[in-house]
């Protein structure tokens, strides 16, 4: 494996290319083709409500408190794992086994039916644990490969690189969903096994295209052997990231912030799909089908567009006011959502959505990267974000999920979300005024 220095664009391009390989995932089975799957299920069954674990459910909720609870695990695991991964100096096989599990786990989607409701949920929930898992430790790279100066900049092309990757599998997966036989697939339910070769394709990418990351990623260069007096030894160092916080005002309050709207972002990320798929009379199967990914490929191409915007602007006016003018946007976005009923309004908001979600996404990340003190220890401190991210997600999908269950409308679970970034907003103002004041 190669050994290259701090700041080497090599070793930069390489940790940004890890976005490439695994935001097919995000798009493909969180964004795109496996909500539209999910959703056709239950279509040919003509239900919308399923058994699970001996509670009726609705199908979209179902999903949503199965990613809750795939979150809370991930919460749960990552300074555990971060903190002997820290002490065992073997941060990047932490980081392979979950793209191995992740991307595993997409291939064994494409055996999901509602006959093996439970084995197709267990797939879905290791594929996200697997993505989401594996980011804790490639996050926690940046300041390790990139000084101050440069990780906005690379931050921003990660997303870009993985915005154009996913793109482009998704470009290939929605030709062989609406062109099957071109690619040798016949028969009636043909457009449903394009979908399940989808999810295969999905796990492939995602494993070839890691190893270029893999190859130039460095080791750790501590390497001791893991004992029971270290097993709690991530969250002893989530305690200490916790006491260092009260010495540092402004990442605290950034934090904070960061916590409450990054709790709307990635709830509305995770559902927009699912509401598309349910709220907007589309005119047919087809035209369902094919609108939502056209809308997730708006959101994605703008999306590229979006974080280098964002990263420009902040440059002019500096990170924090950034932020509240995105936040204030997806304000308007969520509001503006309530009241989307015909596939032109969807995809104006779609647009919308691509143009603050790379930026939003990208921005926070080097944000925290450059508020860090100065510290060897960036895992802790990146998994200590992360946790902060996933109990976010848990409680944002829970809500959502609740809200969903009991009105039967996600419209009234998408307004309530408007909320938080309300909050956010608020909090990001008085991060800013530490900043004046220093």
């Amino acid at each position: 494996m190669a050994n290259l220095e701090k700041g080497n664009k090599k070793l930069g391009t390489a940790w940004a290319f890890y976005d490439w390989a695994n935001s097919v995932y995000n798009l493909v089975i969180s964004s795109a083709i496996f909500p539209i799957y999910y959703g056709a299920l239950f279509k040919i069954k003509g239900i919308t409500t399923v058994n699970f674990l001996g509670f009726d459910v609705k199908n979209t909720a179902l999903i949503s408190f199965v990613t809750a609870f795939a979150f809370l695990i991930v919460a749960i695991m990552s300074p555990l794992l971060s903190g002997i991964a820290d002490f065992a100096g073997n941060k990047k096989r932490f980081m392979q086994f979950f793209c191995y599990l992740g991307a595993l786990s997409c291939i064994g989607l494409s055996f999901f039916t509602l006959d093996n409701l439970y084995f197709g949920i267990l797939c879905f929930f290791f594929g996200l644990i697997g993505f989401w898992g594996s980011l804790v430790f490639y996050n926690s790279y940046l300041p390790d490969i990139a000084f101050p100066e440069d990780q906005d900049k690379l931050s921003a092309k990660g997303y870009s690189l993985g915005y154009i990757g996913s793109v482009i599998l998704l470009l290939l997966n929605l030709a062989m969903v609406m062109k099957p036989e071109f690619f040798g697939i016949i028969g009636e339910d043909a457009a449903m096994k394009a979908m399940q070769y989808s999810f295969i394709s999905v796990g492939i990418w995602w494993i070839v295209f890691s190893q270029y990351t893999f190859y130039y990623l460095p080791q750790n260069t501590v390497k001791n052997k893991v004992t029971k007096n270290v097993i709690f030894n991530g969250y002893k160092e989530l305690k200490k990231v916790w006491h260092q916080l009260e010495e540092n005002v402004i990442l605290k309050k950034y934090l904070r912030s960061f916590f409450v709207y990054s709790m709307a972002v990635q709830t509305v990320m995770l559902v927009a799909t699912y509401f598309g798929e349910q709220e907007i009379s589309w005119e047919s199967d087809s035209q369902r089908t094919t609108g939502l990914i056209i809308s997730i490929l708006v959101i994605q191409i703008v999306a590229v567009f979006g974080a280098i915007i964002t990263s420009r602007v902040s440059e002019k006016i500096g990170n924090i006011k950034t932020l509240i003018i995105i936040n204030s946007i997806w304000i308007v976005i969520c509001i503006y959502a309530f009241f989307v009923v015909n596939p032109i309004q969807f995809y104006i908001t779609a647009g919308f959505v691509g143009l603050v979600m790379g930026g939003i996404q990208s921005l926070s990340r080097s944000t925290y990267s450059k508020l860090l003190p100065d510290t060897k220890d960036t895992t802790s401190f990146f998994s200590f974000y992360d946790v902060a991210e996933k109990i976010g997600i848990v409680i944002g999908m829970g809500i959502f999920a609740t809200i969903d269950q009991i009105s039967g409308s996600m419209r009234n679970a998408i307004l309530f979300l408007t909320l938080f970034f309300i909050i956010g907003v608020f909090l990001l103002t008085k991060v800013q005024n530490v900043v004046v004041k220093k």
